[in-house]
């Protein structure tokens, strides 16, 4: 699947590789956060803590949860996923969390350039996507 598409569908929310981001978030452990303007919501950014038995396309460790970030192609190149993932960061540090991941695929140039500003650093492949990491 191409993250970067403009649309997910509400099918692509039932296909079970991508289930587990969305199904079952526990505001115990999870967390997420949403960039709004004037007209509503522009971006969504979520860090989940998957098992080792249903990982992600990044996935690290149990103990280290995996961040999956989308913005609203309108307001792409304007802050937005470095606000939500900064607001994001903070919150993990705040409960105590070792690190976060991710996945980003081969020719997202802009993300992974996001990313790492953040201090996140490749640590494994997977397909044609490499796996980040940033310790915290």
């Amino acid at each position: 699947m191409n993250w970067r598409t403009e649309t997910f569908t509400d099918a692509d929310l039932d296909r079970p590789e991508f289930a587990h981001y969305f199904d079952g978030f526990d505001p115990a452990r999870d967390r997420g956060v949403v960039a709004v303007d004037g007209d509503g919501p522009v971006g969504v950014a979520w860090a989940r803590f998957l098992p080792e038995d249903d990982p992600g396309y990044g996935f690290v460790a149990a103990d280290v949860p995996e961040l999956t970030i989308a913005v609203d192609v309108r307001v792409r190149g304007r802050g937005v996923g470095g606000a939500l993932l900064a607001r994001l960061l903070d919150a993990g540090r705040a409960a105590g969390w070792p690190g976060v991941s991710l996945s980003v695929e081969d020719g997202n140039t802009g993300a992974r350039i996001l990313y790492e500003r953040a201090g996140f650093r490749t640590v494994g492949r997977n397909g044609d996507s490499d796996t980040l990491l940033v310790r915290m």
